[in-house]
Parts: structure tokens; sequence; C-alpha cells
């Protein structure tokens, strides 16, 4: 059973980087929570940092929580959104910035087990560089796996996943992809820091995002899962499925081979869609697609990995596609 979960963010008025006020309404929070409660099979929700979720109003939104039936899925905390992380947060020069993004990322566990969660999901955005000679790999490595493993240790019973993309806001990020986002994880050393796949991120990184899963489940460190759709060249977070197809039947399958069994949680920005209507259409199309499968019988995608044959495979997904 996939346990399906929404940013609440998504749900309102999304900004691009032209038009700072955005193309619609933002409504308020309360209709949002609504909104994501009445998505069939969504029972779960991502809140972000000072977007949504603050250490002032944790009785308030536990009682969103509480009033729509839902279940906190992770906090994100705001590492990104703000002038003091411009150049870094967990990498930062300046040592004071540092400790206020642990600082930072330690009252959204709080406040997760408060609302009775236990995942914080981490994507320092802010942390990488634009130009050569800019990025102290190494020594940012270090910080980032320090400050990480502070957090991790402050709570046990939260866990951290590393939430990777190649890029933007910076040119590039340091935490960039699933192979090398695994290995800084496992540098912590600590059990409860793992990492998040971003479908749109992996598309970006020119990963095959069904291998990274596979590479993350063996190590036991897929921690959670953001689904969104793009063109490869820019995270452009669109309704999944509205590009990609057998990317998407592939990397099901083997979130069921490996049994994966966190959430299924759509990311997307629908700048000018309703948001609940895009995210509904991101959620019936993974749910429809998973029933497709199981119908179809996944016996007979097990059946293609043993032959490794390419005409084997086009016919095979023709037929699950119903063409002649």
């Amino acid at each position: 059973m996939m346990n399906f979960a929404v940013i609440l963010g998504n749900l309102g008025n999304t900004c691009d980087r032209f038009l700072s006020t955005g193309y619609k309404d933002q409504p308020p929070k309360a209709v949002m929570f609504k909104q994501a409660a009445s998505i069939e099979g969504v029972s779960g929700i991502e809140l972000v940092g000072s977007w949504d979720i603050t250490t002032q109003n944790v009785a308030e939104v536990k009682q969103q929580l509480q009033d729509n039936g839902l279940k906190l899925a992770s906090i994100i905390p705001d590492h990104f959104s703000q002038k003091r992380w411009g150049l870094g947060a967990f990498t930062s020069r300046d040592p004071e910035i540092r400790q206020q993004a642990i600082a930072e990322t330690k009252a959204m566990m709080d406040a997760a087990v408060e609302l009775g969660g236990d995942l914080v999901n981490l994507w320092p955005g802010q942390d990488g560089y634009d130009y050569p000679f800019q990025g102290n790999f190494d020594e940012a490595w270090c910080w980032i796996v320090e400050g990480v493993r502070e957090c991790a240790n402050y709570r046990k019973d939260v866990r951290l996943a590393l939430e990777y993309k190649p890029k933007e806001p910076r040119t590039h990020s340091y935490m960039a992809r699933a192979a090398d986002t695994l290995l800084m994880a496992l540098d912590t050393g600590c059990p409860n820091v793992g990492v998040t796949i971003d479908t749109s991120h992996s598309f970006v990184g020119g990963e095959n995002v069904a291998e990274a899963a596979a590479l993350l489940l063996r190590y036991k460190k897929l921690f959670h899962m953001h689904f969104n759709d793009n063109y490869r060249a820019w995270d452009d977070d669109m309704i999944v499925g509205s590009v990609h197809l057998v990317e998407y039947v592939e990397l099901l399958y083997w979130l069921s081979k490996l049994k994966y069994d966190g959430w299924y949680s759509m990311d997307q920005y629908p700048y000018r869609e309703d948001g609940r209507a895009a995210i509904n259409e991101s959620v019936r199309f993974v749910d429809g697609v998973w029933k497709k499968m199981n119908a179809f019988g996944l016996q007979r995608f097990g059946a293609l990995l043993e032959k490794g044959e390419a005409t084997s495979v086009s016919a095979t997904m023709r037929e699950f596609m119903g063409l002649a």
C-alpha cells in the first residue's frame, strides 16, 4: 500500500523568479490543509520551516493535522529562502551561520516529534558554489557531515533525509547525486541519516531514477521520495507522468521489489494550474500506474530483467500501455 503525502505549499501560490507575487491568490493555510485532505489517497503533509511551521505555531499546526485527519510526513527546515543562507547554511564560511543552520534543524526535529512525526527532510539548497575556485570541496564536505552528525545525534528518534539536487539556486550543489549523497550519509556514521530522492532532481542529474533508488535501498538509506516531472534540463516540478512514463514504471517496480516503505510525497510547483487539481492528477497517475502494473503482473516485469533483451521490453511496454 502506498502512503501518499503532499508538500503543503504546493497547494498555494507558487511563485517564480519572474513574478515574485505569483500567478494566483494565496489561500489561507486552513484551506490548504482541507484541500490536501480532500485528495483521495493523501494521508500525509510535508511542512516547510518558516513557511508553514515555526517554534511558535506548533500547537496550531497540530490542530490542523488532527482536524483534517492527516499525519506529518516530514518537515523541511528552511535552509534556502532566507538572506542569511545566501552563501551557504551548513557550508557557510561563517561559523555562526553554520551553527544557526544546525539550530534550525534541531528546532524542526523537536517540532516533528511534537507533531507525531519522525522524519526531517534536509534540502540545504544554498550549500553549493557558482564559479571555479569558489567551492572548497573538502572543507564543505566536512562541514556538512559534521553538522548533520550533530543533528542526528541530538535526536536519534528522528530520521534525517538528505535531498540531493544537481543545481539551483547555485550552479552546483554539494549534494548533487544519489551516490555522493549516499556517501555523505554513510560518512556521518549515523543510522538515522539517509537520503531523499526527488524524481525531478534525479532526472536533471542524468540519473536513471530506478537505479538510484535501487542503490539507496541496497544500503537501506532511501528514507523518502518526492514525485514530480520535468524535461531533464531543469527542475520544472510538473505533474507526475506528464513527460515520463516508462521510467516511472521501472521506478515503481524497483521500489516494490526492494521493499521501500516510506512516503510517496508529491512535490511540484503548479505555477498557473489549480494546485489541488495538479496534485490530484499526480496522485492519480502514481496510484493508477501501480494498480495497472499489479493487474498486468509484476512477474512479467521481473521476467524482462532476466532476459535483458530490448525488443522484449518494447513489446511488453506496448502491451502494458494497450498499444497495438
